[in-house]
């Protein structure tokens, strides 16, 4: 009798196992698929891209985590790296792009370190050595700013926006950000509240027709063209309930038999209609904003009695106005009165163009401020929201921290001279990894050449001899394709920017590299993302 080994099926029979150097070696390609996927979109040169879903919708942008959040990605390490930028993108609001090319950099760099044979916690280890010394050395170059520096706030502004569509008009839009900005700061607890600062769009202008409203726009004009267009000295009534006759919630069905009885029941919900309407107009209110809808009736007595009103007002514009006015959010007519109202100085109806918007200005919170932006298309608008949003994430950085660093590639040039310096005085093979760690680095200003049709080598090896003469602020400036002082070129960043970029590559760069085995429950679906995964790094 012979003795055969039977197999012991620890896992489903359609797992699929990747081991080693291939475990490694897929999550590197899904990594560097993901940050080329983003790298021709960097800079102010850099590129669009155009994004169409299932149901047709195009987005057309070259914001980095906009780009990722709209694509369909499925490999875990790909995931790893939009969730990089998603961090980048809620902590600071810009350099998500930075973000995730830093980080694929870092994996590819250190594939040729496992090639040397080199293992992957000396690795992970040098890289941890770097990304700790790169966070103290950036904060040695760091530059102290205060909250009065208008002019440094507009540039930090402006690099932000450039490279977004908004490069025509960034100092109008630069100047609108940091006014916003000053009217919501909190000096004290040196933050700032976004949810007071609204972004509304409107098209059918040119984009340097944006402008800041102190006050709050809300897309929404009044319900019956007899209500006055203007109200002065509002004194505003928020309701989040139905102006109408409630409505049976099941099938109901009333026998009438005589014209008469039709009459009594038309009266009634006229008498009931106009109960409630009274009860607004006893409280002192000329304007309401009511989340639900306003009937036809209810709109004849506000009209008659010049009370301006909007319907269907999104919870969120609600909540802003009742900041804004003081008014509180009534949930029943019985609970309004004059106590209840907000305040504004004037409520007005702008017909723009296609829109029809309602100002609400003059409000008891000065910190309610509306950035209404003005454009061509949905798209173009959509971008430059966009590119506001990065400003006022930018502008909150510097005034949070306090500092800001030179743009244009100098500060990662500088960076990684430092880090040359720091890894000659190790010993063993870390130091091979922080060299390398410096070598990604370099891939910032690189791209940033290369994205502006520059030669990469030229543009790195000039700019690593300038910073070894001591000209640490040296960045390649585009707008002028040239070597110079980026903080005197106006080109500025915050330094939050680059320490988050750095320690969330650095740290998912740690992560992957640690994988050595990956089982995939799916062997189909694993095989068609490698199939693809490896197409795309062909096209890149």
């Amino acid at each position: 009798m012979t003795n055969e080994k039977q197999p012991i099926y620890v896992m489903p029979e359609n797992t699929q196992r990747t081991l080693g150097r291939d475990a490694q070696r897929n999550n590197i390609l899904a990594a560097k698929v993901v940050a080329d996927c983003v790298k021709t979109t960097l800079g102010p040169k850099g590129m669009d891209k155009m994004l169409v879903d299932a149901m047709g919708n195009i987005v057309i942008t070259n914001d980095g985590v906009t780009i990722l959040r709209e694509m369909e990605i499925e490999h875990p390490a790909a995931k790893m790296m939009v969730d990089i930028a998603k961090t980048q993108e809620s902590e600071v609001g810009d350099g998500t792009t930075t973000a995730v090319l830093l980080a694929g950099r870092l994996l590819e760099y250190a594939e040729t370190l496992l090639d040397m044979k080199i293992h992957p916690t000396v690795i992970i280890k040098g890289y941890k050595l770097a990304a700790k010394e790169a966070e103290k050395i950036l904060n040695e170059l760091g530059i102290a700013v205060n909250y009065d520096r208008d002019d440094i706030l507009r540039y930090v502004a402006m690099t932000a926006m450039t490279g977004k569509g908004a490069e025509n008009d960034k100092e109008k839009l630069a100047d609108l950000v940091v006014r916003a900005v000053k009217k919501t700061y909190d000096k004290n607890n040196k933050t700032i509240n976004f949810e007071d600062i609204k972004i509304e769009k409107s098209k059918g202008q040119a984009i340097e027709n944006s402008e800041l409203i102190e006050g709050l726009v809300i897309d929404k004009s009044r319900v019956s063209i007899e209500m006055p267009q203007k109200v002065e000295n509002a004194r505003i009534a928020l309701v989040d309930f139905a102006l109408e006759v409630k409505n049976p919630e099941g099938e109901t069905r009333i026998s009438i038999s005589s014209p008469e009885q039709l009459q009594s029941f038309v009266d009634r919900e006229e008498k009931l209609l106009r109960e409630m309407t009274q009860k607004i107009i006893s409280s002192g209110a000329n304007v309401v904003f009511c989340q639900r809808g306003i009937d036809e009736v209810a709109q004849y007595y506000l009209a008659k009695n010049n009370i301006y009103a909007c319907r269907r007002v999104s919870k969120s514009d609600m909540e802003k106005l009742s900041r804004a006015t003081g008014a509180h959010i009534i949930s029943s007519l019985s609970e309004l009165t004059s106590s209840c109202l907000g305040k504004a100085r004037i409520v007005r109806e702008v017909i723009s163009a296609e829109d029809k918007l309602t100002y609400v200005e003059g409000c008891e919170n000065p910190k309610a401020v509306t950035i209404l932006i003005h454009g061509g298309t949905e798209h173009v608008i959509d971008e430059i929201e966009r590119a506001i949003r990065d400003g006022l994430g930018d502008i909150s950085s510097v005034l949070n921290q306090g500092k800001i660093v030179a743009g244009a590639g100098a500060v990662e040039v500088e960076l990684s001279k430092k880090l040359r310096e720091f890894s000659n005085k190790l010993g063993g093979r870390e130091q091979l990894a922080i060299e390398q760690f410096a070598r990604a680095l370099e891939a910032i200003p690189s791209t940033l050449a290369e994205n502006a049709g520059l030669d990469p080598i030229d543009i790195v090896t000039e700019l690593k001899a300038r910073h070894d003469k001591g000209e640490k602020y040296a960045g390649v400036n585009l707008l002028t394709n040239k070597i110079e002082n980026a903080l005197e070129a106006g080109v500025i960043e915050p330094l939050k920017t680059k320490t988050q970029a750095i320690s969330s590559a650095s740290e998912v760069a740690m992560m992957i590299l640690r994988i050595d085995d990956v089982l995939a429950s799916n062997p189909q679906k694993s095989n068609k993302n490698s199939s693809m995964l490896q197409s795309m790094n062909e096209e890149f």
